[in-house]
């Protein structure tokens, strides 16, 4: 025989329901079938909280209403498919449950409580009717049914609400030698009886254990669970998309699984079927050609050393501690042994190699109970100052990675407490199951979704994925964009996405937790109705759970700088061209290094100096290797650059300035570039980097423009009064040229000093034939001279910059 339970979504509606009939009768006449049904779904939501508000005279009729409205829907359309079906007795047996229901809340209402016995006479009614509508159906389409009446024939010990079925006496109860050949089993989940042939509840979603009770006492082929899913998860694929299905589960797999918060399956569900060693089948209601995923005594691989990722919220933890517990004999006992006569479950237990402490974990809901008991338990050792104030941190999950494999495998509980740092999620405590078949970590709730995302990805998948959130697309970031979008084909080869999650210019944004279509980004952006709100992208990666955000800053603007700290302390990588936060006053610098190392999280700005060339991370790398620099010159402007190298070639400052100011080499105003603020800013991150605590005030400064140029004057009133200083700049040019000297544009640091001026080089210096846009960076070290470590490329355009930012974006995968 083969036993088919059906949860509540697989009975909502009417065509759900016929679906679940058809699975029985398939069944049925292959080998012959005993349905275990729930109540519809909603249904027992509705019949909780009528007995709810009825003990606080609050009003019933919405959830009243609505139940039977379920049941009748669901009437009427096994009806209109087959006439045969018992209307009019189906519904007058539904009225008589819901009248009964109705006295009973009369009842509860002049009591002002509702008594447990009584709850679950009314909990349950829900799947006693599931099981008569579907008696009537099979009577219509010509069936004899046996009802297994578990109110009966059911004998299970606990309390009203929550009981564990005897297997041995409800097998004699059962007795399935007595049930025909020919019929049809069915049998209302959720109920049993207790020794005085009271209804008692299996606890809530029960109905899966139910299954494995009726499946042990007819010592039935298979048990299997019909749901709305596939079968079991790697995790749950509504918080991580690319899930994997398992084809097989051990039972102990299973059952580590479901205790620490699997939901597809009820904690109990296995225990009755491990001894007789039948399998249990998770399939989907609605895709029964599939094969789903079979639980049992084989244990398979299937290459996966982890076969699952689970979250158990609503945890509250305590910890037992203080000097009196040190060598104190039986402290362990006493404190488990108290929460065991309370009826409490403890669900996790981890003990300090000290002896100093105990903490172990509780559902939340049992947690102020478990306070009391504790203390009152201790009350002489507490009074005493033996034992510190017990602790209790509530709003905590437990996140669990289950498989029989991990015994042999080496490494998952690093991989695993690695994905959790990397993910910024703070550890409150960890245990290791004895059978070396589970880990459990606890973390906060609000982080329980991030946990299980980057241990899944940690663990289960290669592809690495970036999420990005791009403020500024204006040339550099509009490249960025087109960039990314060209190499998404050459990254998926290497198991890299980047999702760009959000554009942002000055104004207006654009967000999507699974990535933007970029084909029309521009448009896109144009009619997006969402404000620029830094706010509001931190409660996005918060809401939507992201593990790897990446915020990428291309403007030029100091007050997107000045987000950069809060971006870490947020859980953000950041990365950035934009010069503003690192020449800002030291303070911060130093706070967004803090912060970076406090988060676990990269701050990598590689193209503030130098565009594309790889200065920053080679300057890193020299210091960290323990060199020192000595001596710097550079030129640290592609503008300047151009410039000055077209000046050598003869043309006048003006001629040449507008030339780089069409070419796009400069600011809309070339002064911008001409201040050599720029190139300054650029001097000094290269002086911070080096170890220097300077300002940005600190710095020399002689700009290429007189002092007071032009000021007060727009960009083309400017140009227009250029050609005023073409003649001093054309015989400084040419007096230089006959020493064999060019004039070069140059940032230096020496003996603790920047300076940036206009200075002449002959061609022994490396900056010399440095022009056409191109950097030249030459650091002078202890390990580096007297021939400098030279750094030469374009570092000027969007192209090379955009690589440069796309660089660092990859970066932060390897952290």
């Amino acid at each position: 025989m083969r036993v088919l339970k059906f949860g509540g979504t697989s009975l909502a509606n009417p065509e759900r329901f016929l679906q679940a009939a058809q699975l029985i009768e398939k069944a049925h006449l292959e080998e012959q079938a005993a349905g275990v049904l729930s109540a519809p779904a909603k249904i027992t939501n509705h019949l909780v909280a009528l007995s709810e508000k009825a003990a606080l005279n609050q009003p019933t009729d919405t959830h009243f209403n609505e139940a039977i409205e379920i049941f009748y829907n669901i009437i009427n359309g096994l009806h209109a498919e087959n006439n045969k079906f018992d209307l009019a007795g189906t519904k007058a047996l539904i009225d008589a449950e819901f009248a009964q229901i109705k006295g009973l809340l009369e009842e509860i209402r002049q009591a002002g409580k509702v008594e447990d016995k009584v709850k679950a006479t009314i909990d349950c009614r829900g799947e006693k009717l599931s099981i008569a509508m579907m008696k009537a159906w099979f009577e219509a389409r010509g069936y004899s049914v046996h009802i297994v009446d578990p109110v009966k024939q059911l004998l299970a010990q606990g309390g009203y609400l929550e009981s564990s079925v005897d297997i041995d006496e409800s097998t004699k109860r059962i007795d399935a030698k007595s049930i025909g050949k020919d019929k049809v089993v069915l049998m209302a989940g959720f109920t049993a009886c207790n020794d005085k042939g009271e209804l008692v509840l299996l606890g809530r979603n029960g109905s899966d254990y139910s299954a494995a009770c009726l499946a042990a006492c007819l010592d039935a082929s298979v048990c299997e669970i019909w749901t709305d899913v596939d079968g079991v998860y790697t995790c749950d694929p509504r918080l991580v998309p690319d899930a994997r299905l398992l084809p097989s589960l051990s039972y102990r797999e299973a059952m580590e699984l479901s205790y620490f918060g699997a939901k597809v399956i009820h904690p109990r569900t296995i225990g009755p079927l491990l001894p007789k060693q039948i399998p249990c089948v998770i399939k989907n209601t609605g895709n029964s050609s599939a094969p789903g995923s079979i639980i049992d005594g084989h244990v398979k691989s299937e290459g996966l050393q982890v076969k699952g990722i689970t979250n158990l919220d609503n945890v509250a933890m305590f910890n037992v501690s203080g000097p009196g517990m040190q060598g104190m004999v039986g402290m362990a006992a006493r404190v488990f042994s108290a929460m065991s006569k309370a009826g409490i479950s403890v669900i996790l237990i981890t003990q300090s190699s000290s002896e100093y402490s105990i903490s172990f974990c509780v559902p939340v809901k049992s947690a102020d109970a478990a306070k009391a008991i504790l203390e009152q338990e201790f009350a002489a050792e507490l009074k005493a100052h033996d034992l510190e104030p017990i602790e209790v941190a509530k709003d905590l999950s437990i996140i669990s990675v289950v498989g029989d494999g991990m015994k042999q495998a080496k490494g998952i509980a690093a991989r695993f407490f690695s994905a959790l740092a990397q993910a910024n999620i703070s550890l409150v405590a960890i245990a290791q199951g004895s059978s070396e078949r589970s880990i459990s970590a606890v973390v906060a709730q609000n982080k329980a979704i991030e946990a299980v995302k980057a241990t899944h990805q940690a663990l289960f998948n290669n592809k690495k994925v970036v999420d990005m959130f791009l403020v500024g697309v204006g040339g550099v970031g509009g490249e960025l964009i087109e960039q990314i979008k060209h190499q998404k084909e050459y990254l998926a080869k290497k198991d890299i996405e980047i999702r760009v999650c959000a554009l942002a210019n000055s104004t207006k944004m654009l967000l999507d937790e699974n990535g933007l279509n970029l084909d029309n980004w521009k448009a896109d952006l144009e009619n997006a109705t969402q404000p620029s709100d830094f706010d509001v992208l931190l409660s996005f990666i918060k809401l939507h759970h992201v593990v790897n955000p990446v915020f990428v800053d291309c403007t030029t603007a100091e007050s997107v700088a000045g987000l950069y700290a809060r971006a870490l302390k947020e859980g953000f990588h950041v990365v950035t061209p934009n010069k503003k936060a690192n020449t800002r006053e030291l303070a911060y610098y130093h706070e967004l290094r803090r912060n970076a190392q406090a988060s676990q999280h990269k701050f990598l700005y590689e193209t503030n100096v130098g565009a594309g060339l790889p200065v920053i991370e080679n300057l890193q790398n020299l210091l960290a290797a323990g060199d020192e620099l000595e001596y710097f010159e550079g030129i640290l402007s592609g503008s300047l650059s151009f410039i000055f190298g077209k000046l050598e070639e003869g043309l006048s400052l003006s001629e040449v300035t507008a030339l780089a100011r069409e070419k796009g080499f400069t600011e809309p105003d070339p002064r911008d570039d001409l201040s050599g603020q720029d190139v300054a800013r650029k001097l000094l991150i290269l002086a911070r980097e080096a170890g220097l605590e300077l300002e940005l005030s600190d710095v020399e400064v002689e700009g290429v423009l007189p002092k007071g140029f032009s000021e007060g004057k727009s960009a083309d009133e400017f140009m227009a009064m250029l050609p005023q200083l073409d003649a001093e700049f054309k015989a400084r040019v040419e007096a230089e040229k006959a020493e064999g000297k060019v004039l070069r544009y140059v940032g230096q640091i020496k003996d603790g000093h920047c300076k940036v001026s206009i200075i002449a080089v002959d061609q022994n210096n490396p900056l010399y034939k440095v022009k056409d846009g191109e950097n030249a960076l030459a650091f002078y070290t202890r390990y580096y001279q007297p021939i400098p470590l030279l750094l030469r490329g374009y570092g000027a355009g969007n192209a090379v910059t955009a690589a440069g930012i796309f660089a660092d974006i990859l970066r932060t995968l390897h952290h």
